[in-house]
């Protein structure tokens, strides 16, 4: 087939995107070279490889904040992803950066997130010999889980994009750094729609300050944030806030940590779900022969317990429970 659809694509990014954008024509490739795609360009390729796959469709049932909460409406770590990747494609868009890229590291940044959050995480970095964090999960999700343990071989800028996407990353790309600042602000900004929800905290108990500068409702707030980034770093090879706004920011993730994130009812369950991390770790360490093969494939070069911990980091909340169940809790008394 002609490639002019996917050409006439890579041609109106030349012309319209700025200097600073990664075009799709430049990318540093795959590890395993594939045919060009007649339609797509290799950044829609990557977003479509992700939104295609289990690990994706996984992210509907794994905790955002609230455990098992009572009520439809509460962000579970699909619709944050989604949340995230509307974020970033607004900013990338304003800054004539290459949105197909941006979003592509968007939906992948969370792939390799454990079940019940960063209560999940905290366990199995605790418990797998040289840590656990869920951006190098994420990572190791899309080069050599997914796809029964093929991985989706995507592009590096993508893969970039996904190690670097945490506030300590150094992204390659600024399509990267902007995933990276609108993490932070999506969950920010839906942990506070979801805590005045659950009745935990209210729109007068956010600092004052950061109401009068960033916004007082939840559309305001993100409003206000994007705009000042695209004041701050339109035509820039940077992506920021501006001093004052980054500081007020700053203050309201503070504000989260100390008044929901470590003490709160959202967390109340949290030690029992940690609890249920614990169990399954010890079970498949001892039984990771047990485990499919396209975990147990990579004992010989990655060790029992990294393999034991990608097999839990995939698991689903209700998964885990339903594991935990069958392992540990005597049949007649489910």
């Amino acid at each position: 087939m002609d490639n002019c659809f996917r050409t006439m694509i890579e041609e109106r990014e030349a012309q319209t995107l700025s200097p600073y954008a990664m075009l799709s024509v430049n990318t540093k490739g795959r590890k395993k070279p594939l045919e060009p795609c007649p339609i797509r360009t290799e950044f829609i390729r990557d977003r479509d490889r992700i939104i295609h796959c289990k690990s994706f469709r996984r992210l509907k049932h794994k905790t955002q904040v609230f455990l098992s909460p009572v009520g439809d409406h509460y962000r579970t770590r699909l619709t944050h992803t989604l949340e995230v990747a509307q974020i970033a494609r607004t900013i990338a868009r304003g800054l004539r950066l290459n949105e197909d890229l941006t979003e592509a590291i968007a939906l992948g940044h969370d792939l390799g997130h454990t079940p019940f959050g960063h209560g999940g995480e905290a366990v199995l970095n605790e418990l797998v010999p040289g840590g656990f964090e869920h951006n190098v999960q994420s990572l190791r999700v899309v080069e050599k889980l997914e796809n029964n343990g093929n991985g989706l071989n995507l592009t590096f800028e993508v893969c970039d994009g996904i190690l670097h996407h945490k506030s300590s990353g150094t992204p390659a790309t600024l399509e990267g750094e902007i995933v990276s600042i609108s993490d932070r602000i999506a969950y920010i900004n839906h942990d506070i729609d979801d805590a005045i929800r659950a009745g935990l905290l209210s729109e007068d108990m956010l600092p004052k300050s950061c109401a009068e500068i960033i916004g007082r409702t939840h559309g305001t707030r993100i409003n206000s944030l994007i705009t000042n980034i695209l004041t701050v770093s339109s035509g820039k090879k940077f992506v920021r806030m501006s001093d004052e706004m980054w500081r007020e920011f700053n203050l309201l993730r503070s504000f989260l940590f100390e008044n929901l994130y470590r003490n709160s009812r959202a967390k109340s369950e949290e030690g029992k779900a940690e609890g249920v991390i614990r169990a399954l770790y010890r079970h498949y360490l001892a039984h990771v022969h047990d485990l499919p093969s396209e975990f147990t494939a990579n004992i010989d070069e990655d060790g029992p317990e990294r393999v034991a911990a990608d097999y839990i980091a995939c698991m689903t909340d209700r998964y885990a429970i339903d594991d935990y169940k069958r392992l540990f809790v005597p049949r007649d008394w489910i």
